[in-house]
């Protein structure tokens, strides 16, 4: 699914701009954010792929209705296939790396909190990983 991106060993995609797009990636190599996205029918699927491509193009200068902050330095890919609402959430990174998280289908007019909370948990973990 990632090949249309190119992306190295690393999950590394590097943009004309210079963005990187990483994947999170728990302590046991899991994945939150792909198997979102394997969850997804098809056309979802590759409408998230198309924003993600996106964010890669124009990073910190990606606004709504494709993009917008929540808090504390996570950001959300809002993304919309009919009646379907899914949110892709990531953070920035030294370098111009842009690293995402998680996923979820939208079902209420906010997002949910624990969906920010976890988001926030997996890039502490990938700070005090790239630290070490």
């Amino acid at each position: 699914m990632w090949d249309i991106f190119h992306y190295n060993s690393n999950k590394e995609v590097v943009k004309m701009n210079g963005y990187e797009i990483m994947v999170y990636a728990k302590i046991d190599n899991s994945e939150p954010v792909t198997e979102f996205l394997l969850s997804l029918p098809s056309k979802m699927q590759a409408k998230v792929l198309r924003q993600i491509d996106m964010l890669a193009e124009f990073g910190n200068q990606l606004r709504e209705p494709y993009s917008a902050p929540l808090e504390d330095g996570i950001f959300e890919l809002r993304i919309k296939q009919g009646s379907d609402i899914s949110r892709v959430l990531y953070f920035f990174f030294v370098g111009n790396k842009i690293i995402l998280t998680n996923g979820f289908v939208k079902k209420t007019r906010k997002t949910p909190p624990e969906q920010i909370r976890l988001a926030k948990a997996y890039r502490e973990d990938y700070l005090k990983r790239t630290k070490e």
